[in-house]
């Protein structure tokens, strides 16, 4: 759909009563027509400061208002980060995201968040960074500083979200998407499914990020992962089938838009990711930890895009052809992902 066309409701709406195949066969066509269908962009996500947040996402263990046992760390030292990054890249990684559980960062940690940036940046790697609300001022820093991207979830939809988020408002996030663009910075936005959310909600949250004045660069979609001591922990399940069509609809109304199969994989069956690639995912992230909750290992990936014939997006990979890609998956098979999350523990 050209942006000079806003998706409306009932067309959303209408794209996820499509019977499933047909809904899926849509989907891989609008993705082949801008994607190569067998790349998946690779990113490694790193938790740079965990824990006692003043939010209250009733889905987050790093909320300082929940009991989780999380154990909370001061922001990371730019070397320990940079290590990680360095890991990250020897793996495979074609992008660093850094990680910190504010509800804003302080000017006062803009010159260590620069000094991560450039550093992950000299690596010939991509940066993401995801710190909550920015001012004007600190979302141009971080560009001049060479940020590529910056994530901030829109969750849900505007009617659902007073009842996950009361600590910030949905303006308030638009808000900072539309700074981070401003500044010159890629856009990285999704939501979650799973947090008790009716079918309308997601389709609401598809329409919002479609309609932005330019769609995300990048949108993740996560299953919920409950983790015990939050609100909710106890939510019912998603069916795997319902997960897939929301990827299958992202990628129709954001066709050019990279959309991130995030987090919840660990509990995913092989088939289900199989069928979310399909849906039109090509991008996840990689390593054994998503900030604070558990991800497939690294191996386990591997094995699945070998057999659905998949490759990590990669400069490299793409000029030396197929003899570097089986190069590369015996690195990204065996480096040691625990460096990255036990990296200043």
């Amino acid at each position: 759909m050209s942006k000079s066309l806003r998706w409306t409701r009932e067309q959303t709406q209408a794209l996820f009563e499509q019977p499933l195949l047909e809904l899926l066969f849509s989907a891989q066509q609008i993705h082949r027509q801008h994607f190569d269908s067998r790349q998946v962009q690779v990113s490694t996500l790193l938790s740079i400061k965990t824990g006692s947040c003043p939010e209250d996402c009733k889905y987050c263990p790093q909320s300082a208002r929940y009991k989780t046992g999380l154990a909370a760390e001061p922001l990371m030292e730019v070397e320990l980060v940079l290590a990680s990054a360095r890991q990250a890249k020897a793996a495979g990684s074609s992008r660093f995201c850094m990680g910190a559980a504010w509800k804003n960062p302080q000017d006062r940690d803009l010159p260590y968040l620069e000094q991560m940036v450039a550093g992950v940046k000299a690596l010939g790697m991509e940066s993401c960074m995801t710190l909550g609300s920015l001012t004007d001022r600190q979302a141009q820093r971080l560009a001049d500083a060479g940020l590529d991207y910056y994530n901030h979830n829109l969750d849900t939809s505007p009617a659902y979200y007073n009842k996950i988020i009361t600590t910030r408002s949905y303006q308030e996030r638009l808000d900072t998407l539309d700074k981070v663009r401003q500044a010159g910075i890629k856009v990285c936005s999704g939501g979650i499914v799973g947090l008790g959310e009716s079918v309308t909600d997601r389709a609401e949250l598809l329409m919002q990020l479609a309609n932005l004045p330019a769609p995300p660069e990048s949108v993740p979609i996560n299953m919920l992962v409950k983790v015990a001591g939050t609100p909710l922990e106890h939510t019912e399940d998603v069916d795997p089938f319902d997960f897939i069509r929301t990827i299958a609809v992202a990628r129709i109304m954001m066709p050019t838009s990279y959309v991130r199969l995030s987090a919840g994989r660990e509990k995913m069956s092989e088939q289900t990711q199989a069928m979310c690639f399909m849906a039109g995912a090509n991008s996840i992230f990689y390593g054994c930890k998503l900030l604070t909750t558990p991800n497939p290992a690294q191996n386990s990936d591997l094995k699945l895009f070998t057999k659905l014939g998949l490759n990590p997006e990669n400069s490299v990979i793409e000029q030396t052809g197929s003899e570097l890609v089986a190069q590369v998956n015996k690195q990204m098979l065996e480096a040691d992902t625990e460096l990255f999350y036990n990296a200043g523990r």
